[in-house]
């Protein structure tokens, strides 16, 4: 059989004016490699690497660069770690103090190694005169200069790793109760693992071919300061062939980190993890259990423990749980004062920009934006750090940490707080298996489907005991089966949760079903804040009215009606004072279509053109636009729609009586 013949792509073909000094530009940085391969006598190669001088030279050139990879990593990882999270004055100039190392001539750095650690420098005299350490022409000395010209590859590779990790996965730990050296510790530094491995790879390197900076400062002592790069110096002047050995030796090293990093320990933080496996589909829903068992989290009886690790899936009596009613006062870009009950579920709704992500910041305590003087039960936490508050929060798209696997990350939260590892994991398999991925236990985030994922972040954040559970758009990366089942789970347990949870949701169906109170915001302020049915009969916010699926024009009442904001005149059956700001609510279901001028009851009747067909189960949506009133959708049957001969751009007349208006003060 034969094969069709390959087709070049258009357009990759590089043009020749940039193509030949790329070429030189390759051959220039290959030719001096290559005259070192040609050069090297090789049949006295083996001679020339196990001569004494030079496996001494070996010998120190390992001590000096592990000891000098030692210091960096001891000082440069909380420089980077500085560099890369804290804004401070004189941000800039530190960096530029870091950078300086690697543009500086290194006999330079040398020099100012001597100015300042040196016998007559800044410091020299009171390091030799309290301490006895002289640096000059010592092996401390060495190492000193290594680590001032190595360290900065180890600062900027890490930086640069810890700025392209997102800080909510930093944030989540500190919600589930993990001090700032923990979260550096076991989320941070896991996960610019690459990273840092990649500078600590490169700073090896460097200081392991150190000169200049080391025979200006250390000198060149056999034995003390003399490592390799300064015996292929001596050597050159006293046998050249033992120099090309002993550089290929070099050159060898060099050639191996290159080729160990070559895409290994490169690339955003997270990307190994998530290149260990495709993303998963969802799975069916009924591969979770219907029936899930009762939690361990309230559980103290040791007793009773046992039985749980004795029996799984036994339900146990939980222990009477606290009760934590919330106050908080919110003021800054957010502003509103906010009480609530021990078990309330409040659905925090409003447009995009209206302070509903700050407002959930400012009650953790991570942004400068809003301030939240926050009561949690009998305690202030106001003046508290985030990982004392007591407040659990589970992102948009749940920040599991991609290093650990799903009981790992569950159980993360409670040996934060000191429960023993045994008890930690005992626990957190109980609140997967009541969230029905107890079966993906030792799974990692990259290999769990994104309704796995949420329920496994649910999970970690109930798990941690919190007083106070913020959630931000937990369902929202879920498709519509998979979020019915997760809404129903989490239905059931903040049922019986013990504090207050706030929910920000896009979702009338989780605001309805979860919630028992709506607070809705806009620009930072609260336009309502009642149940759920109130907020559906009378909303007070054009964004909610239209999240609810209804027609909304906010205008100005008069004796008859409302004069409307976008032009027009609306007539309804219950007007309210004249120049009242109100908004008018019309569902889409009480607006009628006709192909000619109706003669019957309706009140508010305009001409227009359908512009938009969607589908909504077994009904039609169509927007309807006109130059006599505001955009306006109506509901409709398919059957109806086949009749009136309805399509994209049909000119149509649409009726609404007044006394399907319902018209809310603002």
């Amino acid at each position: 059989m034969k094969r069709p013949a390959l087709r070049r792509t258009p357009g990759v073909r590089a043009p020749l004016l940039l193509t030949v000094p790329a070429l030189l530009a390759v051959a220039f940085l290959m030719l001096p490699l290559v005259g070192i391969l040609a050069r090297t006598s090789w049949g006295d190669l083996s001679a020339h690497l196990t001569a004494e001088a030079t496996t001494q030279a070996l010998r120190l050139s390992l001590l000096v660069s592990l000891w000098s990879l030692g210091l960096s990593l001891l000082f440069g990882v909380p420089l980077a770690w500085l560099l890369a999270r804290v804004p401070f004055p004189g941000k800039a100039f530190v960096r530029s103090l870091v950078l300086l190392p690697m543009v500086l001539p290194p006999t330079v750095g040398g020099v100012a190694l001597l100015l300042a650690f040196g016998r007559r420098g800044l410091l020299g005299p009171w390091l030799e005169d309290t301490f006895g350490i002289t640096l000059p022409f010592h092996t401390s000395g060495a190492v000193l200069a290594a680590t001032f010209v190595a360290m900065p590859f180890l600062v900027i590779s890490l930086e640069g790793a810890l700025g392209g990790l997102r800080p909510r996965y930093e944030e989540t730990a500190a919600s589930l109760g993990a001090s700032p050296v923990r979260v550096f510790l076991t989320v941070t530094l896991p996960m610019v693992a690459p990273g840092l491995i990649a500078g600590a790879a490169l700073t090896w390197a460097r200081a392991l071919g150190e000169f200049g900076a080391t025979i200006t400062f250390a000198g060149n002592l056999p034995g003390t300061t003399q490592t390799l790069p300064l015996q292929v110096y001596l050597l050159l002047q006293e046998s050249p062939e033992a120099a090309t050995s002993v550089s290929l030796l070099l050159l060898a090293i060099a050639m191996v980190v290159l080729i160990a990093l070559r895409g290994r320990w490169t690339g955003t933080p997270g990307d190994h993890q998530r290149a260990r496996s495709a993303p998963r589909p969802e799975e069916p829903v009924g591969a979770a259990p219907d029936v899930l068992p009762e939690p361990a989290a309230y559980v103290r009886d040791e007793a009773a423990r046992d039985a749980l690790g004795k029996a799984p899936g036994h339900v146990l009596e939980k222990a009477p749980q606290e009760r934590w009613p919330l106050h908080a006062d919110v003021t800054g870009f957010t502003r509103l004062a906010l009480a609530a009950d021990p078990g309330t579920t409040i659905a925090v709704v409003g447009p995009n920009g209206a302070g509903k992500t700050t407002l959930l910041r400012a009650l953790l305590g991570l942004t400068p934006r809003a301030h939240a003087a926050l009561r949690l039960g009998d305690s202030d936490v106001t003046a508290l750090p985030p990982y004392r508050r007591g407040v659990a929060w589970v992102p948009q798209d749940g920040a599991l940490f991609p290093h650990l696997s799903a009981l790992s990350n569950t159980a993360y939260g409670l040996r934060a707080h000191g429960v023993p590892r045994t008890e930690a994991r005992r626990e957190a398999q109980a609140w997967l298996d009541r969230l029905g991925v107890g079966h993906l236990a030792h799974r990692r985030p990259g290999q769990l489907s994104g309704g796995q994922a949420q329920r496994v972040a649910l999970a970690r954040a109930l798990a941690a005991r919190p007083r106070l559970l913020l959630l931000d758009e937990p369902l929202a990366a879920l498709d519509q089966t998979t979020r019915a089942h997760v809404r129903h789970t989490l239905r059931r347990h903040l049922a019986e949760f013990g504090g207050v949870c706030l929910i920000v949701t896009h979702d009338p169906v989780e605001a309805v079903s979860l919630a028992d109170r709506v607070l809705v915001l806009d620009d930072g302020r609260v336009l309502q804040d009642e149940p759920p049915a109130e907020v559906t009969r009378h909303p007070r916010s054009p964004w909610v009215a239209r999240m609810l699926g209804r027609n909304a024009w906010p205008g100005t009442a008069t004796a008859d009606g409302l004069d409307l904001a976008g032009g027009g005149h609306l007539v309804v059956a219950e007007p309210l004072a004249p120049g009242t700001d109100a908004l008018a609510v019309i569902a889409p279901e009480a607006v009628s279509v006709h192909r000619e001028k109706p003669t019957g009851s309706p009140r508010n009747v305009w001409p227009g053109t359908v512009r938009e067909i969607t589908s909504g189960g077994s009904r039609l949506r169509l927007l309807i636009t006109s130059d006599r009133a505001p955009d306006l959708v109506a509901e409709i049957t398919p059957q109806a729609a086949a009749d009136l001969g309805i399509a994209d751009g049909t000119e149509v007349w649409t009726g609404v009586k007044a006394t399907e208006v319902t018209v809310v003060p603002l």
